[in-house]
C-alpha cells in the first residue's frame, strides 16, 4: 500500500536516531540527542534542536506496521521521557535553548523541540509537573520572541506550539500572543500563495508551513487559515515534478524539502491536496526523495512522514493529467513552462537556474555559471545563481536573463573565529543574540557582492526542444582558474539545503579549456540543445 511508504521511510531512520540518543540511565546526559556533545565531546553545549528527536520515537511506538520493531516497545517510553527531561534541564532559565553557538537563544530550535516534546508528552500520556513547567517557560519565551529574518515556517511552528500547549494545560495564557503571531504568518503569505522565507519563495519550507497551518486549522477552524491553505496548496501543486521529486536549487533556500502531513489533513476537505502526496509517493517509491539522514536534520521529515502515515486519507482522488501552459510567478521570480512532453522550472531571480523534464524524466539540472578566480594566494568563487533583480525578458518562445555574477559565500570557521564568537557570546553577546544572528545571516545567507563578470542566458523553444545559449564576459581571463556550469551548486548557508538527491548525479559542464583560450574582453559562449 502506498501509505506504508511514508512509514517505512521513517522507521528506517529510527536506529540512527537512537544512536544519537544517550540511552544510559546513569549518564549525566541521559536523554541528550546530540551525540557530538555527549559521546564525541567535540562541542561544549548541546544543540536544543536535537531534542526534537523524541517525536519520531513516540510516533514509532504507535506505528502498527509488521516491519516496525519499535511498535509498543516499553523502553521507548523511558527514552522519550528522558529526552523531554533533558530538554528541560539543558534549557536556559527563561526556557530558550541554543543551536549553533552558546547563548544563541534560537527561535527555530526552541519551536521545533517544544512542539516535539508537547506532542510526545500527549501521545505517551505522561503526567509530569517538571515537563509541564518547562513547556510553560519555553512557551512564554516563544510568545514574546521575534527572531531576525522572515522565516514563516518558524512563526507557524510557534503558533502551533502555543495552540497545542494551551489545549494541554487548559489555559488562555497565550491566546493574545497566538492570535498576533497567526496574523503575522498570514500577512507573510504573498498574493501568489507562497510564504516568505528570507529572500523569497522556497517550495520546500512552504510545505512545512502548510503542515503547521493544517494542524492549526484542525484544532481551531478559521476561515482565514482555510483560505490561506487553499492558496498555498494550489501553489505547491505547481512544484511537484512529473517524476515525483519536489523543489530544488531554483528556490530561494535551495531545498528539496517535502513535508506531506499537511496535505493529508487538507485533503479531507480539498481532494486536490491528496494528488500532491500521491505524486510525491511515486518519487518516494522510485528512490527520488532527498537524503536527510544527517545528525542535525534527520528528525523533521521522520516525524512528518509518520504523521502522514497516521492521518492518511483512504479515499484518494483519481490522478489528474499533468497541466499544460505557463505559470509565471512574478513576485517569486519563478517561471514554469509546460508544453508538449517537457516541463521547465526556471528561477528568473537567480540568473536562470533551471530544471528541465522530458517524458516525466529529469534531463537537465543547471545552476548557472561558476567561476574560480585567483586573487593572490586565494581562490574566490563567482556565481550567477545568487538572488538578485536581473534583467529579464519573457516572450512566448524565448526567455532571456542577464546580469552580473556575485561572489559566493564561502566563509568557514577557524579556531580564531570560534574563539572570538565564544568570547563575544559569553560576555556581551548573550544579551544581544538576535543582533549576532542578524550579522551571521548577512554574512552567510542574504545579500550579494558583485563580481567582475557579466552573463546572458537565453532559452529558445525551437523544434520541440529548448535551446540554451549562455554568454560570459569579463575584462580579463588571466586570473580565471576554472569555469563550469553545475547541476546542484548553491552558495548560501541553509540548514536543509545541499542534501543529496538522485538528480544530482549529472556531471558538471567544464568550460575551463575554452575560457583559457579566450583573449581579454572576448565573450565565452556555450550553445546547448536539451
Amino acid at each position: 500500500m502506498s501509505r506504508d511508504l511514508f512509514a517505512r521511510e521513517a522507521i528506517a531512520q529510527i536506529p540512527k536516531i537512537l544512536t544519537l540518543l544517550d540511552r544510559n540511565h546513569h549518564s549525566p546526559t541521559y536523554g541528550c540527542c546530540d551525540r557530538n556533545f555527549w559521546q564525541y565531546k567535540i562541542i561544549d553545549f548541546p544543540s536544543g534542536m536535537a531534542q526534537e528527536f523524541v517525536l519520531p520515537l513516540a510516533l514509532a511506538y504507535y506505528t502498527d506496521l509488521p516491519e516496525n520493531p519499535f511498535y509498543q516497545q516499553p523502553v521507548l517510553q523511558d527514552w522519550v521521557a528522558a529526552g523531554i527531561l533533558f530538554a528541560a534541564h539543558s534549557a536556559h532559565p527563561d526556557g530558550s535553548c541554543d543551536d549553533y553557538f552558546p547563548f544563541e537563544r534560537a527561535g527555530g530550535a526552541a519551536a521545533f523541540s517544544l512542539l516535539a516534546c508537547v506532542d510526545s508528552y500527549m501521545l505517551m500520556g505522561f503526567d509530569d509537573p517538571t515537563m509541564r513547567q518547562f513547556f510553560q517557560q519555553r512557551a512564554d519565551w516563544l510568545a514574546h520572541h521575534q527572531e531576525s529574518g522572515q522565516l514563516t515556517n518558524h512563526q507557524a511552528l510557534i503558533v502551533l506550539c502555543l495552540e497545542r500547549l494551551s489545549s494541554l494545560l487548559q489555559t488562555s495564557r497565550w491566546d493574545r500572543s497566538r492570535s498576533r503571531r497567526l496574523e503575522q504568518v498570514l500577512s507573510w503569505q504573498n498574493s501568489e500563495g507562497w510564504f516568505q522565507e528570507y529572500e523569497g519563495c522556497d517550495p520546500g519550507y512552504h510545505t512545512l508551513t502548510i503542515s503547521c497551518l493544517a494542524r492549526i486549522y484542525d484544532l481551531r477552524p478559521d476561515r482565514r487559515v482555510k483560505a490561506a491553505l487553499i492558496k498555498a496548496v494550489q501553489l505547491a501543486a505547481q512544484f511537484i515534478h512529473p517524476d515525483g521529486s519536489y523543489g530544488g536549487e531554483y528556490s530561494s533556500r535551495n531545498t528539496y524539502n517535502f513535508f506531506p502531513h499537511g496535505f493529508e489533513l487538507v485533503g479531507k476537505w480539498l481532494p486536490d491536496a491528496l494528488r500532491i502526496n500521491d505524486q510525491f509517493l511515486i518519487g518516494l517509491k522510485n528512490g527520488l526523495a532527498p537524503c536527510y539522514a544527517d545528525d542535525h536534520i534527520i528528525g523533521h521529515h521522520t516525524w512528518n512522514y509518520l504523521l502522514a502515515w497516521r492521518d492518511f486519507v483512504p479515499e484518494r482522488p483519481t490522478p489528474a493529467p499533468r497541466p499544460q501552459g505557463r505559470v509565471w510567478l512574478n513576485n517569486a521570480g519563478i517561471l514554469i513552462d509546460r508544453r508538449h512532453n517537457t516541463e521547465l522550472y526556471l528561477a528568473l531571480n537567480k540568473g536562470g537556474v533551471f530544471k528541465l523534464f522530458r517524458d516525466d524524466r529529469l534531463i537537465a539540472s543547471d545552476t548557472q555559471f561558476s567561476v574560480q578566480v585567483a586573487q593572490g594566494s586565494r581562490l574566490k568563487n563567482a556565481v550567477a545563481h545568487l538572488v538578485d533583480m536581473y534583467s529579464v525578458e519573457v516572450n512566448e518562445d524565448e526567455i532571456a536573463i542577464a546580469g552580473q555574477l556575485g561572489w559566493a559565500k564561502q566563509k568557514q570557521m577557524t579556531p580564531l573565529n570560534l574563539m572570538i564568537l565564544r568570547i563575544v557570546m559569553l560576555t556581551v553577546g548573550r544579551f544581544f543574540p538576535n543582533l549576532i544572528r542578524k550579522l551571521l545571516q548577512a554574512l552567510l545567507i542574504t545579500g550579494k557582492k558583485p563580481a567582475p563578470f557579466q552573463f546572458h542566458r537565453q532559452l529558445r523553444w525551437k523544434s520541440d526542444r529548448w535551446q540554451v545559449t549562455d554568454e560570459l564576459r569579463t575584462e580579463s581571463w588571466k586570473d580565471v582558474q576554472s569555469v563550469e556550469i553545475g547541476c546542484d551548486q548553491t552558495s548560501i548557508y541553509v540548514v536543509m539545503s545541499r542534501t543529496f538527491q538522485r538528480g544530482q548525479l549529472q556531471p558538471w559542464l567544464d568550460l575551463t579549456e575554452t575560457a583559457r583560450l579566450l583573449p581579454d574582453h572576448q565573450t565565452l559562449q556555450v550553445d546547448r540543445e536539451l
